[in-house]
């Protein structure tokens, strides 16, 4: 009979030491990813900027918050929920804010496409649209004209 209780103890032993292992290892897979989060939301005066980055700056896991009201944009740094940050944000009346839309003019190739263009967006931004590569055709047909593999390639003396 003491054999058989001391299995049964071992046994359940073992069930409370893979039970406590699963719950931190669930524990370790919900934590959020330190990420940047940015905000396009109008600010007029100090009194609704210093709502929004105080509501911002309040949240769980939040590292850092720039505001910059001339471009009407909140950046917020940290482990947390993108759409946490923008709930947090239209709960201080901005039920226009969004994500911010835009990307800097040089990083797209054609920043006056149909689109692309907004002149509501701050100086050297361009709304982020998808926008087809340049073709390098042209590039090509130049230098096969002068490729030695070309048979009908013009041949430079």
């Amino acid at each position: 009979i003491h054999f058989h209780t001391m299995g049964a103890l071992d046994y359940l032993s073992n069930f409370c030491d893979t039970v406590s292992v699963n719950t931190t290892t669930i524990k370790k897979t919900n934590r959020k990813a330190m990420q940047t989060v940015e905000i396009k939301v109008r600010m007029d005066c100090d009194g609704c900027e210093r709502r929004v980055r105080n509501a911002v700056t309040s949240l769980k896991g939040v590292k850092s918050v720039e505001v910059n009201r001339k471009q009407s944009r909140v950046i917020v740094s940290g482990y947390v929920d993108p759409n946490k940050v923008l709930k947090r944000v239209k709960s201080t009346g901005k039920v226009r804010a969004q994500f911010w839309p835009y990307v800097e003019q040089h990083l797209v190739h054609y920043p006056y496409a149909y689109g692309a263009y907004d002149r509501r967006a701050p100086s050297g931004f361009v709304r982020n649209v998808v926008q087809a590569a340049p073709s390098n055709h042209q590039e090509e047909t130049l230098v096969s004209l002068f490729n030695d593999d070309n048979v009908n390639a013009c041949s430079i003396m």
